[in-house]
């Protein structure tokens, strides 16, 4: 999947093994090697670098599953002229979710707490996955440069890829293998060049490639977590939304031409669901066709059988769409989905892109009866096996690249500035905290074993048999803090509440004594539910009552509001 195509950027440093460059757009009439050379714009190694500050905004990228920036409207206008929109970068300092470093401009490096938030994002769409029938595969970073020439990506994307090389991060000299140590004009040569990969289409074209399929095995669906690079101009990056490095929920379905507008209308209602439990939208669905800078392959049959399916599949959507002309990926038109922000700013996140190229190019195929009504989707016309089948051929699947969140950087970008502090519980990185209303050792014994049966690992409930595993108590999957300072409780109290956390518990001397906690839960917010009150000229919050409850009983509490989205 691909974003469109930007001034081509020029990582140029030389490399130990394995050697990130950047290089010139290659002849469409030829696969030649790719040369590095240096570039005053960014070198690991140049003095240049210097100037650089170590940055936590990483930055806009539109990637495979953002295309083009849309046309947003104006922000929305808010009674409050002084109001500041929140801005993701800010609040990653405040809440210590991610930073990055000169030394790898571009990508971000997840805190705890943001790794949190990236991996329950990630665990979130795994078990959707099994709902809609997706399989999970890992493929490689690095390719042979013919593949990104077979695929297209070589006359088409190469300004936006990195390349790598064996070479010596030393003295930049490439590393020659004796095989081709006889013949000095091998030492360049096509097998020695790679690409960091942009996206995942071509690798799970190898995936399909691998195996015979029936038609009864389709559709098959693949998804990738892979990480992607993409050579963003260093002067464009910008927080978690323009970046180098990213992580895409990305997903490529094989299918019969009959099957397109059934899993095109499954992948929005995937959307649908996925936009509704996170919180997001309003959204807007955009057909993007055909581009119109000569960046294309496949004939304009194609193109039109392309569009008129997308065409079909959004008018039975229910939903209302737009057309961007131009703004198609290059192997094919796409659906992108288009979502406003609490301040009325639009972001593509979402896509759904149609491909009848890539399959031809790899030359896959599945063995279906009647092949010629098979690719004309009208192979239900005839029964296998009647007078008027005809003997079973191979026929080229439809491909259908779909990412739902998009760039997983790019949507928490979103995330962190909608929720603005107030994450709902299952995303929360802090969801709960044991505080002390004094250090004396039966209080803070007693607050490490609450936090132990939170976090899944006390004693009283890990267990070892001979006969059997290891097993252990639910747990919240995650850190769970405790803070056992000689502080005073209100102190500790008061910057809890400022650092976001879920849940609060409190243990003092009388709580040792039963086996309970004061909880607070005013740090969960309830959808829906707007902030309450005591008054409506005070702007006092009510203050919250605490709840007694035995750890196991608030274990069991948490687990269902993770569980449930909430």
């Amino acid at each position: 999947m691909l974003s469109p195509r930007h001034a081509s950027a020029a990582l140029r440093a030389p490399a130990a093994r394995l050697a990130l460059t950047t290089s010139p757009r290659p002849s469409s009439s030829s696969i030649s090697p790719i040369s590095s050379i240096s570039s005053p714009r960014f070198s690991l190694i140049t003095p240049s670098i210097r100037g650089h500050r170590l940055l936590l905004s990483l930055s806009r990228q539109y990637c495979s599953s953002h295309g083009s920036p849309a046309q947003s409207p104006p922000p929305k206008q808010v009674a409050d002229k002084d109001r500041i929109p929140p801005d993701h970068r800010d609040l990653a300092v405040q809440q210590e979710l991610f930073t990055t470093s000169i030394y790898s401009p571009g990508s971000p490096i997840f805190l705890p707490n943001g790794a949190r938030i990236f991996n329950r994002l990630v665990d979130f769409l795994r078990k959707q996955y099994v709902r809609y029938g997706f399989q999970e595969v890992i493929t490689p970073t690095i390719y042979k440069k013919a593949l990104w020439a077979k695929s297209g990506h070589l006359d088409n994307y190469a300004d936006d890829m990195f390349t790598v090389s064996s070479a010596s991060l030393k003295t930049g000299e490439k590393r020659v293998d004796s095989a081709q140590a006889t013949d000095e004009t091998t030492a360049a040569t096509i097998e020695d060049e790679y690409g960091l990969k942009p996206m995942n289409c071509p690798g799970h074209c190898l995936i399909f490639a691998a195996q015979r399929h029936s038609y009864r095995d389709l559709p098959i669906r693949y998804a990738d977590f892979s990480p992607l690079h993409r050579d963003e101009i260093s002067g464009a990056l910008s927080g978690l939304t323009r970046v180098r490095r990213f992580h895409q929920d990305d997903g490529h379905i094989f299918c019969r031409p009959s099957q397109v507008e059934d899993e095109i209308r499954s992948t929005l209602d995937f959307v649908r669901f996925t936009y509704s439990v996170l919180g997001l939208g309003p959204y807007r669905l955009v057909l993007s066709t055909r581009p119109t800078d000569g960046h294309l392959i496949g004939s304009e049959a194609d193109w039109d059988a392309a569009e008129d399916a997308l065409r079909r599949a959004l008018d039975s959507s229910g939903q209302a769409w737009t057309i961007n002309p131009g703004d198609g990926a290059f192997y094919g038109p796409k659906i992108d989905i288009i979502l406003q922000d609490s301040d009325g700013k639009e972001h593509q996140t979402a896509t759904v892109q149609l491909d009848f190229q890539l399959p031809r190019r790899f030359e896959l195929s599945y063995q279906a009866p009647s092949p010629e009504l098979e690719r004309e989707g009208r192979a239900g016309e005839v029964e296998e096996g009647s007078a008027d089948a005809t003997e079973a051929g191979p026929v080229t699947p439809v491909m259908i690249h779909r990412a739902v969140l998009g760039s997983v950087e790019r949507l928490m970008a979103l995330l962190i500035e909608h929720y603005n502090g107030r994450w709902p519980f299952w995303l929360n990185p802090r969801q709960a905290i044991v505080l002390t209303v004094n250090d004396s050792d039966a209080v803070v014994s007693f607050a490490k074993e609450v936090q132990a049966v939170l976090a899944g690992t006390s004693t009283s409930t890990l267990t070892s048999t001979e006969s059997g595993p290891i097993t252990s108590s639910p747990t919240l999957l995650a850190a769970v803090d405790v803070d056992t300072s000689a502080r005073t409780l209100p102190l500790k109290v008061r910057e809890a509440k400022s650092k976001g956390y879920g849940a609060i518990l409190v243990v003092g001397p009388k709580d040792v004594a039963k086996g309970t906690v004061a909880v607070d839960l005013s740090g969960i917010p309830v959808k829906g539910a707007e902030e309450v009150t005591e008054a409506p000229t005070s702007g006092k919050k009510r203050k919250q009552p605490t709840v007694e409850m035995t750890p196991e009983a608030l274990l069991k509490l948490l687990q269902e509001k993770a569980n449930t989205y909430q």
